[in-house]
């Protein structure tokens, strides 16, 4: 008699099961209400820019620049993206879907962009979406008006996001960003990693999922319905036939490429003017402690042609800098070590150990030493999901484990060896030139293959909101950091994950772990590293679609923090005249440089006018959240310029640390509120003998920056940190505390590469 009514139970559940999926209804990309913004909005910004360089260029006693600076966001997220969509759930504080159309409206009415381009997760994307977002992208352009003068340019894209499970099979994140919109003039289907992530959004939408969700939190069922049948859409796409060229496979499959060599190889296939755009490489969520990038500075995984840009900053913090700690070692037989701290950086495989020796009676005990060892050796061998090897743990036991604690705004869990500078000083002697297809090929000594990278930031926003960074409000609308709106869905997100204390660490279990995805990995920590996000800016000689992306190809590009500052770098020495960021020479001289600065304009309150007309009320209250790029005349004052100065490295025994010169110069402005400029030169460089290459920091004023103190930690006297006072995700944390800090925004130039 129990078993039959457990057979019925079930039945009943999964009939109940069936019939909730059944009301999931299809995700569109949703409707764009804004028109094109009014001539005298676009001319306004183009006079204001126009009128500091004149400023600056009269004060500096130099020509004026001829292109204007035009800024974007290339990489944005839309609940077409699967995370984006889970994390848009109301029970994670999430506000429901965040179509392209949003995106659309947002870009141009709320943060008032001149361009940027769509990014969601290929890995998440099925044909119809793919279409669906061609379609919604052209759109927004035709919108824009005139192409020659468009109030905003939109790009089509994907991310590419490759997740590996150990450092020799990680490449990480990638942006393909397209040229052009037109169906015959772009890939059928976007290209996914084939890795975790895609295997990850693939799994098995459960019970719990499919049916429990929808129902304990069933005045916003509609949504998790929606997201069921988004998920299921994904399963039920077929993958791709490997090996087969993708301009012969059919529309209807989800074509993977694993590898960056691989992406490269279908996109040259296809044929079609793309860039691909690596970003968060510091990124510890997901990335494999001990993660180097020297495997991709090869003929096969870099493409010197596509890849000619480097993401340093987003809201998922900056990936700039190189520091010499290390977050694991490894022996002679290629076992990993776990390193002890190295001045104020603690690895988290060695807090493991602390924390377990703290749940010693005697912590000096020989039995307490060998369960710390113990738990820094478990740490190491569960990779990202670590954590989960000290059972009872807290945000607060982990303090600021793995945190760069003196770089400017640093990723979570900083992987230095993936850092943009370490990228900068690598060379690799055996594969030096370029074939007549632009890929680097085997060359003569001498001639050591390097990369050559633009330097772009953007906001990696995943609600559908191109350029956060124009004002630091709104925490969780406006940065990724979500987690559970209370604690009854607190113990249920993190439903399987040990909870009590134990005196010695645990294995993670591999094989047998009911885990999800989303609950490997350390997002509660990450909360506190969210920022609003970086800008793409370009030099471009006009607004049109193929201006800014002839900027793009010729890395006359720099990125910035979030605010609009306007920067010029020069070489004033070169061989035909003046060379600017981005571009390489040859000199036989010292090279003499330039550097012109502006602080970005200071924000009035509320939203122009021209926004509160173009957007019904509604939707701007929903988007903008009552506030919008609303510049007035007066911009904030540049404080100091840094000189950055790197010598890629002639052999691999040079040590990295000793070849990246950070600030090299450091240059004090006059606080002068029309800009910066100044001039140095390197009388060091003909004696080198070697390669040079140069960028620069415009550094403004502080100003109150969202989650800019982190973990809010209080140090002791050698600067380590002994406590945090987390800025939460969840409900710990209200959301209408911002945990605003004091910050200096900044502008990274692209480097000038100069060759004796």
């Amino acid at each position: 008699m129990m078993r039959s009514k457990g057979r019925v139970r079930k039945a009943a559940l999964v009939a109940a099961g069936a019939l909730v999926l059944a009301c999931g209804e299809h995700q569109d990309p949703g409707t764009i209400e804004g028109a094109r913004l009014p001539d005298t909005v676009v001319q306004s910004r183009a006079n204001a820019e126009a009128q500091a360089a004149r400023a600056l260029a009269e004060n500096a006693m130099s020509p004026v620049p001829a292109e204007q600076i035009l800024f974007g966001d290339l990489h944005v997220h839309t609940t077409f993206s699967a995370d984006a969509f889970m994390m848009g759930m109301p029970i994670l504080q999430g506000e429901g879907a965040h179509p392209i159309a949003d995106a659309c409206d947002y870009a141009r009415y709320c943060s008032g962009l001149d361009f940027w381009s769509i990014n969601d997760h290929a890995e998440s994307i099925t044909p119809a979406r793919w279409k669906e977002t061609q379609d919604a992208i052209r759109q927004c352009n035709a919108i824009a008006g005139d192409p020659q003068n468009p109030d905003m340019v939109s790009f089509l894209g994907w991310e590419w996001t490759q997740i590996g499970t150990t450092p020799e099979n990680h490449y990480g994140h990638k942006n393909v960003v397209l040229r052009d919109t037109e169906a015959d003039k772009v890939p059928r289907r976007p290209i996914h990693s084939g890795s975790f992530a895609a295997q990850a959004m693939r799994q098995n939408i459960n019970f719990r999922q499919r049916v429990l969700l929808p129902l304990a939190d069933f005045p916003n069922r509609q949504y998790y319905l929606n997201m069921m049948t988004f998920l299921s859409e994904l399963r039920d796409t077929p993958l791709c036939e490997e090996g087969v060229d993708a301009r012969k496979l059919p529309d209807s499959c989800s074509e993977g490429a694993d590898t960056p060599e691989k992406l490269f190889a279908k996109l040259d296939q296809w044929g079609y003017p793309a860039l691909v755009i690596p970003h968060g490489t510091t990124w510890g969520i997901y990335t494999p402690p001990g993660s180097a990038w020297d495997k991709q500075l090869t003929a096969e995984q870099h493409d010197p042609e596509r890849q000619r840009l480097i993401e340093v900053f987003s809201g998922h913090g900056n990936s700039e800098e190189y520091r010499d700690f290390r977050e694991v070692t490894f022996d002679a037989a290629g076992n990993a070590v776990c390193p002890e701290p190295q001045g104020a950086y603690v690895p988290c495989c060695w807090q493991a150990g602390e924390i377990i020796r703290s749940r010693c009676d005697d912590p000096i005990e020989t039995v307490c030493e060998e369960r710390a060892s113990q738990a820094r050796a478990n740490f190491l061998a569960a990779g990202v999901r670590g954590r989960l090897t000290v059972p009872g743990s807290t945000i607060e036991d982990w303090a600021s484990c793995g945190s760069c604690p003196d770089c400017f705004l640093p990723a979570f869990n900083y992987r230095p060896k993936s850092s943009v500078q370490y990228i900068m000083a690598l060379s690799n002697a055996d594969q030096a030139s370029v074939d007549p297809a632009g890929r680097a090929a085997p060359g003569p000594p001498g001639h050591e293959m390097r990369f050559h990278f633009g330097f772009i930031a953007s906001s990696d926003n995943h609600s559908a909101r191109p350029g956060t960074g124009y004002k630091d409000y709104d925490r969780i609308p406006n940065t990724e950091a979500r987690g559970a709106r209370d604690e009854t869905w607190y113990d249920r997100v993190n439903e399987g994950i040990p909870r009590e204390k134990s005196a010695e660490s645990v294995p993670f279990d591999f094989a047998g772990t009911k885990l999800q995805n989303f609950q490997v990995l350390d997002f509660e920590r990450q909360a506190s590293f969210f920022l609003t996000g970086g800008l793409v800016a370009v030099h471009a000689e006009g607004r049109s679609r193929e201006a800014i992306w002839d900027s793009l190809q010729r890395r006359a590009v720099y990125g910035t923090s979030g605010d609009r500052i306007l920067l010029w770098f020069d070489l004033l020495n070169g061989p035909q005249g003046t060379v600017s960021m981005g571009n390489s020479t040859q000199l036989a001289e010292p090279p003499r440089f330039r550097v012109r600065a502006a602080g970005a304009l200071q924000q009035a309150e509320g939203c122009p006018d021209a926004t509160r007309e173009g957007l019904s009320a509604d939707r701007l209250e929903r988007l903008c959240r009552g506030e919008c790029y609303n510049p007035t005349d007066e911009r904030r004052r540049i404080t100091r310029v840094e000189v950055v100065r790197i010598r890629p490295r002639l052999n691999p025994d040079e040590p990295v640390g000793s070849l990246i010169q950070d600030p090299w110069r450091t240059i004090p402005c006059s606080g002068d509120p029309s800009g910066c400029s100044v001039e140095f030169e390197d009388p060091e460089f003909p004696d080198e003998h070697r390669e040079v290459l140069y960028y620069v920091r415009a550094i403004q004023e502080p100003t109150l920056v969202v989650n800019a103190d982190l973990e809010r930690c209080t140090r002791d006297e050698s600067g380590r940190c002994v406590e945090v006072n987390p800025c939460y995700g969840d409900y710990r944390t209200p959301a209408s505390d911002d945990c605003l800090a004091p910050s200096e925004e900044r502008a990274w130039s692209s480097p000038i590469y100069v060759t004796p």
